[in-house]
């Protein structure tokens, strides 16, 4: 493999406070507030939570039938 610079590390330090005057850290801008505020109504996991169980349970039932 090539070495490659990494893109992202984890430093541990504490992550940067919601920004509120970005003209003044425009070089290395914390995240806007809506960012960390909003709320995740129409995420992913509302629909992982129905489609997973189901794909297990009609797995489990293919599975169960195929091996007879």
């Amino acid at each position: 493999m090539e070495n490659i610079d990494p893109q992202h590390t984890e430093s541990g330090a504490a992550p940067k406070p919601i920004e509120k005057d970005y003209e003044s850290h425009k070089e290395d801008p914390g995240p806007a507030k809506p960012a960390v505020t909003e709320k995740d109504e129409n995420g992913a996991g509302q629909a992982l939570k129905w489609v997973l169980p189901l794909a297990v349970i009609i797995g489990l039932i293919i599975w169960f039938v195929m091996r007879k």
